[in-house]
């Protein structure tokens, strides 16, 4: 494996990663964002009001998103064991090629 390829690694499996949390961390910041505006305008400071809606948008996300998380992780996964023998067996040959995971 050359410095190259284990940069690539990283930076694919990093954005498998961002793309994976993206729907939740997405729908967390809107929700929290419309819990803040209605906190400020009617001057209501409870802790617990920011908390239990923005847990439960979070938790319809992964329900709604999870299959298809799950169907992504599980690709690259599967992509990684299948390709990890030809990475590692030549140290100047395969790895220089670069990294199979299909792009869609």
């Amino acid at each position: 494996m050359t410095p190259e390829f284990v940069i690539d690694f990283g930076r694919r499996s990093m954005e498998m990663v961002l793309t994976l949390a993206l729907p939740m961390l997405g729908v967390g910041l809107i929700v929290g964002l419309a819990i803040s505006i209605f906190q400020a305008t009617t001057h209501i400071q409870e802790q617990t009001l920011q908390f239990i809606p923005k847990i439960l948008a979070i938790t319809v996300t992964l329900v709604i998103a999870g299959p298809w998380m799950l169907e992504e992780l599980t690709d690259f996964t599967a992509n990684v064991f299948t390709h990890f023998p030809e990475w590692v067996r030549i140290g100047d040959g395969v790895a220089n090629d670069g990294l199979f995971i299909p792009r869609d």
